[in-house]
């Protein structure tokens, strides 16, 4: 399988989160909580429907959560876990990777 490199793990700090285009059908972000990145498939388990708000905007006000722009359902940060909205008890769908000098890598899916 093919790598690609997302960013830098740097541009990723606590409370920061960047989506990015894998490919055609494939949109994924970064989120940066505890010290550490999370990737997610840009994807509400409820609709399907892209999270973001605006360009890189996948947190709520407060920078805790990440909460889904069409009904505003929260899910946390380090599992991907909906906590409150219409998808509550399902989950996001995490996209394995890793950090290789200074940069976060994921499969080409």
């Amino acid at each position: 399988m093919t790598e690609i490199t997302l960013c830098a793990a740097t541009d990723i700090s606590d409370g920061v989160s960047k989506g990015f285009q894998v490919d055609s059908k494939t949109a994924v972000f970064a989120v940066g909580y505890d010290g550490a990145v999370f990737v997610y498939l840009n994807e509400c388990p409820h609709l399907g429907v892209n999270l973001d708000w605006q360009e890189d905007q996948f947190l709520d006000g407060d920078g805790q959560l990440i909460e889904c722009s069409t009904h505003g359902a929260l899910f946390e940060m380090d599992t991907g876990h909906c906590i409150t909205g219409p998808c509550q008890g399902d989950s996001l769908t995490a996209i394995p990777h890793r950090i290789e000098n200074g940069m976060v890598l994921i499969e080409s899916p």
